[in-house]
């Protein structure tokens, strides 16, 4: 634009051009300015902690070159420190990852000063410098980076995770920040290296007890080959990515089966009852870490119902409608959908069975369509001229509605 002395293109912006992804933002370091000078230009200010602020026409991120020191315990613990003697090194070497740390100038030119390239063509993720081990976030940020790219983690930068988990720094993680990045995680393409990292470096017992416990719990080799029930929810999520399925669904899907993590040892491989476990495990996630209300309603619906999904074949008519009433299907057909989707999901996340035919998902929407024939209003106003008290009414449209539904499911299904 303008006036400003150095400006350079830096930190995902350059590290996705170089591996010739798309670049969904542009984001800009400013080397030699101040506030002043950046407000009297036109740019308005954003940054609540950090000098950032949005260019007047393309609303790009300019930050100014800037510093930091630890403090205080945990990611929010930096006193930050901007100058116009700040150099673009300077605010590179403050960046988690090498390949986060590349900048790019107006004429193209690369300036690389950590190594960046070299580890994106060898598809490596490395600290820049000692103070990774500073932010409890980057162990997060390095595990979801690893999910998306599928590149490896330095040893060394290993190390630093796992102080940082040593040390109680993860632990120190607000849950909304938590969520954030195991949310972004399940959203690329391969989740499940988000959480096998977390738990090489020993942060997913930290953070996510409820899923590191299910690692080394077996289940029935007949119908987990896999056997091992957290390889089997790893196989879950990622079949959920390929589908490219939303968040909820993605959630659920890690979640459906953490009651097999309570089953006393002595009734391995077997978990009866592990639905209702799984409920009350997921009531608890959701409330520690603050879960979304959509994802949250998704996850304890799958985890109730889904083995009587895979079982819609043998269940008679009127538990099937039962069961769609239960899920609201009538109210929230989307989310319906979604609740079929995490379901086929866990049958297709098994070894062996992600080309396999998933018949239960056709079974159920064809009984949920049948029942959605019913004109409910129609059968309440009939009964609203022969029913004078509204308790009556009520229970009598229900128990009629409920009839006319299950009379639809069974013409359909037999």
């Amino acid at each position: 634009m303008s006036s400003l002395s150095e400006v350079y293109l830096v930190g995902g912006s350059v590290r996705d051009e170089l591996l010739e992804l798309p670049v969904k933002d542009h984001d800009y370091v400013v080397v030699g300015s101040t506030p002043e000078e950046m407000v009297g230009l036109g740019y308005r200010s954003v940054g609540k902690d950090f000098p950032v602020y949005l260019h007047p026409k393309s609303q790009d991120q300019y930050a100014l070159a800037r510093t930091e020191r630890k403090v205080a315990r945990g990611y929010k613990g930096f006193k930050v420190y901007t100058s116009p003697k700040v150099t673009l090194q300077d605010d590179l070497a403050r960046r988690d990852l090498t390949i986060n740390a590349i900048a790019k100038d107006k004429y193209g030119n690369i300036i690389d000063p950590f190594n960046g390239v070299a580890d994106l063509e060898a598809g490596v993720l490395r600290h820049v410098s000692p103070a990774f081990s500073e932010d409890p976030v980057r162990v997060l940020r390095t595990a979801r980076f690893s999910a998306r790219f599928g590149f490896r983690i330095a040893p060394e930068t290993l190390v630093l995770m796992n102080e940082l988990v040593r040390n109680g720094e993860v632990d120190a993680l607000v849950p909304e920040r938590v969520w954030l990045e195991i949310a972004r995680g399940l959203m690329e393409q391969n989740p499940s290296r988000l959480f096998y990292v977390l738990r090489e470096c020993g942060a997913l017992a930290r953070i996510m007890p409820e899923v590191d416990v299910l690692f080394g719990i077996p289940q029935p080799a007949q119908w987990h080959p896999e056997i091992d029930t957290g390889v089997h929810v790893m196989q879950v999520i990622d079949y959920a990515a390929s589908k490219n399925y939303s968040l909820p669904v993605r959630f659920a899907a890690l979640t459906h089966d953490l009651g097999k993590g309570v089953t006393p040892r002595d009734s391995w491989p077997h978990h009866v009852g592990h639905e209702s476990h799984s409920v009350k495990l997921v009531k608890d996630l959701c409330k520690r870490i603050k879960i979304p209300k959509d994802s949250r309603d998704l996850a304890l619906l799958v985890a109730r119902f889904h083995s009587n999904v895979h079982r819609t074949a043998e269940l008679c008519p009127e538990t099937i409608g039962d069961m769609l009433l239960a899920v609201d299907a009538y109210r929230k057909p989307e989310r319906f959908e979604e609740f079929i989707q995490a379901c086929a999901c866990d049958f297709h996340g098994r070894s062996g069975y992600a080309k396999k035919t998933y018949p239960q998902a056709m079974r159920l929407r064809a009984a949920f369509n049948a029942a959605s024939s019913v004109d409910s209003g129609a059968i309440a106003a009939s009964l609203a001229m022969i029913v004078s008290d509204p308790t009556l009414l009520s229970a009598s449209i229900n128990a009629k509605v409920r009839e006319a539904r299950i009379d639809q499911i069974k013409s359909r299904l037999t």
